[in-house]
């Protein structure tokens, strides 16, 4: 089992910038992609932006040129940051991850618990 564990939500004014951490943890697991959605009020959840394991990333429309997602592959964490922050990126930020465990074959989708970003106008 895969544990992921968000950080670095919180309230900010609109221009401002929040940095989201999600840290995964766990016995002998190997993580192909990870990625953080994001589910406003009302809203589905929507994807945000991802990273292979490779390091090719991808950002929604909404978000390109304001986010950008990083990994340290060595500590098995993914980042968030996000400049220029407006009010309708008010959400619930969820951090996702691709692994498996070592004797497995097939990737799994694992999720955090969330933290929330609340930016004000």
């Amino acid at each position: 089992q895969v544990q992921l564990v968000e950080s670095g939500g919180g309230l900010v004014q609109a221009g401002g910038s929040l940095r989201l951490s999600c840290a995964a943890s766990g016995s002998n697991f190997i993580i192909n992609d990870m990625g953080w959605y994001r589910q406003g009020p009302g809203k589905q959840r929507e994807l945000v932006a991802t990273v292979t394991s490779a390091g090719t990333t991808t950002y929604s429309d909404s978000v390109k040129g304001r986010f950008t997602i990083s990994t340290n592959n060595a500590k098995n964490e993914v980042y968030l940051q996000m400049n220029g922050l407006k009010p309708e990126d008010t959400a619930v930020y969820y951090c996702n991850a691709q692994a498996r465990r070592l004797a497995a074959v097939r990737y799994l989708e694992y999720w955090g618990q969330g933290t929330l970003v609340t930016v004000s106008s």
